[in-house]
């Protein structure tokens, strides 16, 4: 049996399904809008129950290397950020995809450029699904849009990441953060001993054992015919994330004229978007990407030929829309919707803008 607990922040609700799924350690720099992650987490004191590492960091550079080295060990370890301190998080996060290792990463993104605002938005959108550090390289990225999907994505990011040995990202926003609803948590799980560690990951560093050499993890090869070896190995594997696990919720395509495309607290928006036109005799649909990378294309493409238009909602200037105008390659109008400064757009925003760019 599970436990529900009642009006809980998005940001606790990561805290607490850390805590419950067995986390080994969280590594964190205290960043409005998430700050109730790492607080959440020292006023639970898991160190004293499961054995948790919970370890305030000297800055967001420290805390994803230390990601890095608790990786490495096969362990179940996590940072959080909101958007500036990502941006300091990104040369870690590549050298993580490039040693190939699992980790789980949550940015609560507030508005910018630079420090920009301590508001809402989803501009991080091309950071993270384009890839913010350099190299050839793809972070797997699950947005929620409920403190519900919050804590459950925990898990799933973890089950993602070891499965492909890539780091995953739970990318939401201010307002999932902050904003209270019940969270269903699930039992708590036992961590991992050292000997299951070394059967779930023969790759780990934990040592020379008897039946082989110690491990090494880098990602620096100087050979450059190896090195192209490693990214067409990559590239290989991030194909079979393309195919194998995209995730999406629809709402109202079955008879849909038009198609809003939203993540996040966006989507949430346009759910009273699709009521209220609706009301009005317009048929509106809603296609949810859960998954941002790998993104779903081809659910997209397949709408295309049934849609008068499309429109993305967004917390930024016009990102997501991109993939979007891709996904149908020129089938079907699609427009982009947004506000910026952390301003969040409106149910009856979202249904002005549609009538005012795609049923002129």
């Amino acid at each position: 049996m599970s436990e529900e607990i009642s009006l809980m922040k998005g940001n606790e609700a990561i805290a607490y399904a850390a805590i419950r799924f067995g986390v080994d350690g969280y590594f964190g720099y205290p960043i409005t809008p998430q700050s109730e992650v790492i607080e959440t987490l020292m006023e639970q004191a898991p160190w004293r129950t499961t054995g948790m590492v919970v370890l305030q960091a000297e800055s967001e550079v420290a805390a994803i290397n230390m990601v890095y080295g608790g990786a490495a060990c096969g362990k179940y370890v996590m940072t959080s950020s909101s958007s500036p301190g990502v941006s300091l998080k990104q040369e870690g996060i590549s050298y993580m995809a490039g040693a190939e290792l699992p980790g789980l990463i949550v940015n609560v993104q507030r508005g910018g450029p630079g420090l920009g605002t301590i508001q809402p938005s989803q501009a991080d959108y091309f950071q993270t699904v384009k890839g913010g550090g350099h190299g050839d390289y793809r972070l797997i990225t699950l947005a929620p849009a409920s403190v519900q999907e919050m804590a459950d994505f925990v898990a799933l990011g973890f089950e993602l990441s070891f499965k492909y040995r890539n780091p995953a990202m739970i990318l939401t926003d201010g307002v999932i953060g902050q904003m209270m609803e019940k969270v269903r948590l699930p039992e708590q799980q036992r961590r991992r001993t050292d000997q299951e560690i070394r059967e779930q990951c023969p790759w780990a560093t934990l040592g020379k054992s008897p039946d082989r050499e110690p491990n090494v993890i880098t990602s620096l090869e100087l050979d450059s015919a190896m090195m192209e070896k490693n990214n067409e190995r990559f590239q290989a594997k991030y194909r079979v994330i393309e195919e194998q696990e995209v995730r999406y919720e629809e709402v109202s395509c079955n008879d849909a004229d038009y198609l809003l495309v939203a993540f996040g607290s966006a989507a949430r928006i346009c759910m009273k978007t699709i009521e209220l036109a609706r009301a009005e005799g317009i048929k509106v649909g809603l296609l949810r990407p859960i998954t941002l990378w790998p993104f779903p294309a081809k659910i997209l493409n397949g709408y295309a030929a049934e849609m008068k238009g499309m429109l993305t909602v967004e917390l930024n200037a016009g990102q997501m829309v991109e993939d979007v105008r891709l996904a149908v390659n020129g089938l079907v109008p699609v427009e982009h919707y947004g506000r910026l400064g952390g301003i969040v757009p409106t149910p009856d925003g979202v249904l002005k803008a549609l009538k005012e760019k795609l049923l002129r």
